[in-house]
């Protein structure tokens, strides 16, 4: 096939005796007729490109419930990604005008491509090509923003978000883990949540030591993972080598790794690649992306997909890309690194934008003009069934009810709330912390009130001394919690997307694993108070008592839960804290009567913890005093305890009014926090 034009060297280099740099960018626009001249071609030849054919692709029939089959084909084509660009002008804001989309970026443009089983696909191009949006179009988890369109398929078979769920490992970037487990419980975990429900027990337990001994874990095996800047644990290849074996103990077909060699060095990077090849020789599909890997890493790689501008430039083997660009006269240099020389070829360099994006246009075009280009677009496009028409099938067939979690809810709540009792009881300062400051601040408290006498004087500083009791349990337990979900969210998001368990399960057992800590710091500091400050001297009041504080307690825990739903970083939560527990603090009968509290404001009164502990505890403690000694003659002073209870507008009656409210409150803002976290879910999909 003869060119139409003659062609000239699109990029001519210039050779120094340390590094052969790009000089200059030429481009003229080629097309092809036949197959002779500059254009690639299937073959026999020694660069002709090997390519499977279409009938290799599997059939609608090969589907079913549980998966795929063992060896996936995946092909993409068409896959555009838009970017909503808003109105934020600062006079339309002023203006109170609402925020139009006025355009939309568009960035990635038509990609194509296809992963066989067997081989390893590295995606690759310069900061900004499209490739880590690829991927994440590919396993359909775009950012809030992003919009998507293109066909994806699987063995000839399109595909729609949540069905390769079971059959698919997505190692992302970060490595998220929960850093006070060691390598084999948070494995054990993942196994319990993640592998078929009617694996037996022993069974997982193989299965995790099987990976741990493939991927090189056995010498930290028992090693805490470790969080940064707090606990010490795993480098940097342990901790991706950790990520790898969660992914593979289910022994997904098909695999995709978004950057897993970055921040490590050439010897754990080539290690990482090097296990993604041991893997891919299995029979594994997987699909990786790397910035600029060394040269050693190159020549690991089956394929590669080289991305610019958000277009596939091109696909096929490294020495098939070596004769590519030969043909654009873009040698590769002898002395060169491959990978090097592509992503310097597609990248766009400040200053010359114009022309660096006119020789990627170029590119693109050609390659997807040539006779291997359209090869690949025409098995991308390759479809055999609707997956519409194949899931309403197997939607009637028996095991079409199963739920889409491998493990059911009793297992999924086992596993969850075992390793959020792990996480609590292995933070040992943590919780030394809360023990030691709990002890401080009672016996603290019980010094300044200690040995108050039933008299005038002694009746304001206990009932000073009780409205303590709830301010203290109300801020420490709030800003011990106030961080639960902050700083996991990531890893629950994850973990939920990856369809490991659900909402549900994972807020009750994170709440219930910290229960047993805030039943005992209320006893603890009213055990050690009570006496101190001289109370109502019976062992009855006493439990009552203590069993006010720790609804008081609870319900500020909830709170707290509550807030740490909503926000989204630690430091938000810190911030909104204070001020939105100030009012309910005002509104608790101590600084303000209940009778005095405006009518527009009683609501919020009905919402305070502090109102109903307050009343409780005082109704506890005056109720059955039937004479107050009067210090001083010549001030007002209440004759019983009924008589301090009417000056607060509370009243005896009202005592079990106010432990059900308590119990109430609980609930409601649990049920809150709840539904806070599970809108995240909702808009993180």
């Amino acid at each position: 096939m003869t060119a139409t034009e003659e062609t000239e060297p699109l990029i001519s280099t210039t050779s120094s005796s340390s590094v052969n740099k790009i000089q200059r960018i030429t481009y003229r626009t080629i097309s092809f007729e036949n197959n002779e001249g500059n254009t690639l071609h299937d073959g026999n030849s020694e660069n002709s490109f090997d390519l499977k054919p279409i009938s290799s692709l599997s059939t609608a029939a090969d589907f079913n419930n549980e998966s795929f089959g063992n060896n996936i084909t995946y092909t993409w084509s068409n896959v555009n990604v838009y970017c909503s660009v808003k109105n934020d002008r600062i006079w339309d804001r002023l203006m109170f005008k609402s925020r139009k989309f006025i355009a939309q970026k568009h960035i990635l443009k038509d990609a194509y491509g296809v992963a066989y089983p067997g081989e390893l696909l590295v995606i690759m191009g310069a900061s900004g090509a499209g490739k880590t949006t690829l991927l994440n179009a590919l396993t359909f988890r775009l950012a809030n923003g992003l919009s998507a369109s293109g066909l994806m398929a699987v063995n000839g078979q399109r595909i729609s978000p949540g069905v390769l769920t079971s059959r698919m490992a997505y190692v992302q970037q970060d490595d998220l883990f929960v850093g006070t487990l060691t390598v084999t419980e948070h494995l054990m975990f993942q196994a319990a949540v993640r592998m078929d429900r009617q694996i037996p027990r022993n069974q997982r337990i193989k299965r995790v030591n099987e990976v741990i001994n493939e991927l090189a874990l056995s010498k930290c095996r028992n090693t805490v993972i470790g969080i940064p800047g707090r606990k010490k644990g795993l480098s940097g290849g342990e901790m991706k080598r950790l990520s790898f074996a969660s992914e593979v103990l289910t022994d997904p077909p098909l695999m995709l790794c978004d950057e897993p060699t970055s921040g490590l060095d050439s010897f754990m990077a080539h290690q990482v690649v090097s296990i993604l090849k041991a893997l891919a020789a299995r029979g594994k599909t997987i699909i990786v992306t790397l910035h600029q890997p060394s040269s050693e890493l190159f020549a690991l790689f089956d394929k590669i997909l080289l991305m610019a501008e958000g277009r596939v430039a091109f696909m096929g083997t490294a020495a098939q890309a070596c004769t590519f660009f030969k043909t654009l006269g873009a040698a590769c240099p002898s002395n060169y690194n491959p990978a090097d020389f592509f992503v310097q070829v597609l990248a766009v360099v400040p200053g010359r934008e114009q022309i660096c994006k006119y020789a990627i246009e170029t590119t693109c075009d050609t390659f997807r003009r040539s006779e291997h280009g359209a090869n690949i677009v025409l098995k991308a496009e390759a479809i055999h069934g609707e997956f519409e028409d194949t899931l309403r099938r197997f939607n009637q067939s028996k095991n079409s009810s199963r739920s889409v979690y491998k493990a059911s809810w009793c297992e999924q709540f086992r596993a969850v709330l075992w390793r959020s009792w792990l996480s609590v009881i292995k933070e040992p300062i943590l919780i030394k912390v809360r023990f030691l400051q709990t002890i401080m601040v009672s016996l603290l408290i019980g010094i300044i009130y200690f040995g108050q006498q039933i008299d005038q004087d002694g009746v304001m500083n206990i009932n000073g001394a009780l409205f303590i009791f709830l301010t203290n349990m109300t801020f420490q337990n709030v800003f011990a919690v106030i961080n639960v979900f902050c700083v996991e969210l990531p890893i629950f998001l994850r973990e939920h997307k990856n369809g490991m368990y659900r909402t549900d399960v994972y807020f009750i057992c994170k709440t219930l694993a910290e229960t047993p800590i805030f039943l005992v710091i209320p006893m603890i500091f009213t055990t050690i108070v009570y006496p101190m400050i001289g109370l109502y001297p019976d062992v009855k009041h006493f439990f009552i008592a203590t069993a006010i504080v720790a609804l008081v307690g609870n319900v500020s825990t909830s709170f707290g839960y509550l807030i740490s739903c909503i926000s989204n970083r630690v430091s938000v939560a810190l911030s909104v804290g204070p001020p939105v527990i100030i009012p309910f603090l005002l509104f608790g009968g101590f600084f303000l009567n209940t009778a005095s509290v405006p009518s527009y404001f009683v609501w919020f009164s009905y919402l305070s913890w502090f109102r109903y502990g307050n009343e409780a505890l005082l109704i506890n403690q005056w109720s059955e005093i039937d004479s107050i000694a009067c210090t001083r003659s010549n001030v007002t002073c209440p004759k019983s305890g009924r008589t301090i209870l009417q000056t607060f507008n509370f009243k005896k009656e009202d005592f079990w009014m106010d432990i059900i409210c308590l119990f109430a409150l609980i609930i409601a803002f649990r049920f809150l926090a709840f539904f806070a976290l599970l809108s995240k879910t909702f808009r993180s999909k």
